[in-house]
């Protein structure tokens, strides 16, 4: 059974997921920096035994791994961590719905519909 968050307490966790997520996203962004680079140096380190990029890149998605499933065990959702976007389960009128919140905004103030995603946010109108 998922944890289902009231606004106050998707907008409590933030104090501890907000660094978190901004972890994640610099981390995201460093991976992200030598992705052109990554798959050719992939298929080179299988054949002569490894490369020194993806040596020191290693402990970077360690560590996105660790970060990721820290905050899945809470119950939130990771959806784009370009942009630091997460979701909160929560009921509404008895249905699951997202309280969605993204990196840069002050406090989860949007829900949406489970299918509806990003683009169908509304403003919370219930506590």
């Amino acid at each position: 059974m998922p944890k289902y968050y009231t606004p106050k307490e998707a907008n409590d966790t933030l104090l501890i997921i907000r660094p978190l997520v901004e972890e994640m996203m610099q981390i995201a962004e460093k991976i992200r920096a030598h992705q052109p680079e990554l798959w050719d140096m992939v298929q080179k380190a299988a054949g002569n035994g490894g490369s020194a990029t993806i040596s020191k890149l290693l402990p970077d998605f360690d560590r996105l791994h660790e970060l990721l499933h820290q905050v899945q065990g809470m119950g939130i959702e990771v959806k784009d961590l370009t942009i630091g976007l997460i979701d909160f389960v929560a009921l509404r009128d008895g249905r699951e719905v997202y309280l969605c919140w993204q990196s840069g905004e002050a406090s989860i103030k949007y829900w949406h519909e489970i299918e509806a995603g990003f683009a169908g946010r509304q403003l919370i109108d219930w506590v």
